[in-house]
């Protein structure tokens, strides 16, 4: 899922920059109104988090513009808090409105119920853990530092799996059906498919495995210490 930030305040957008994608987004940055809208036409966004205060072309029309002509979501950020500047934006076309200060995680919360609302699945495409990135629409992994690797089908669903539910174990079973469903695939399958995932996303120079066996359950995926 793609979200565009237009926001004028540089060191806010880095933070919602960086919160964002270690939620899993894509994330695409402008700083003024007119930057925004060109890049929403060309990135064509699933979201929009956009300031009012912007240099070139204020928020609102900003909103106005996009509304005129797409459904895609937009939520405002503003320092604005009065009720007639928010019923502004709503009228608008925004699907929320966010007064600052606010913390990042707050707006995650907020993309999510909005996602919820207008009935688009909230798929992050990226996941991104431990100096790994795992990008599901490609079915590639990039450690930090390291060029990005193609994964297999099977090695994919086996990462995403145990990605999605990092620091928990995930007995045999579970992981089995994860990757093969209901039909095919064992135990001694699922040994030689971890040991060929350890392979691609583990650092050779190191002794430490991202996937931890549990001896008699299952796997784990661990960030090292």
């Amino acid at each position: 899922m793609k979200i565009l930030v237009v926001e004028d305040d540089l060191s806010l957008s880095d933070v919602l920059k960086f919160t964002l994608r270690r939620a899993g987004y894509e994330v695409v940055t402008a700083f003024d109104g007119l930057a925004g809208l060109e890049l929403w036409e060309t990135e064509k966004p699933d979201l929009v988090v956009l300031d009012l205060n912007l240099p070139r072309l204020d928020g609102l029309s900003v909103c106005r513009q996009i509304r005129s002509q797409a459904q895609t979501p937009i939520i405002i950020l503003s320092v604005r808090s009065g009720d007639e500047e928010i019923v502004t934006g709503l009228e608008l076309g925004a699907d929320d409105y966010i007064v600052k200060p606010f913390s990042p995680t707050q707006l995650v919360a907020r993309i999510k119920a909005v996602m919820r609302r207008v009935g688009v699945a909230d798929v992050a495409t990226h996941l991104q853990l431990a100096g790994l990135t795992f990008d599901r629409s490609r079915n590639e992994v990039q450690s930090d530092g390291h060029e990005a690797v193609r994964l297999a089908p099977l090695e994919a669903k086996l990462l995403e799996a145990l990605m999605l539910h990092a620091g928990q174990v995930l007995d045999s079973d579970s992981l089995i059906t994860a990757v093969w469903g209901s039909y095919g695939g064992d135990k001694a399958m699922l040994k030689q498919l971890v040991y060929r995932l350890r392979s691609k996303i583990d650092d050779p120079e190191t002794a430490v495995s991202l996937i931890e066996t549990i001896p008699g359950i299952g796997y784990s995926f661990v960030e090292p210490a």
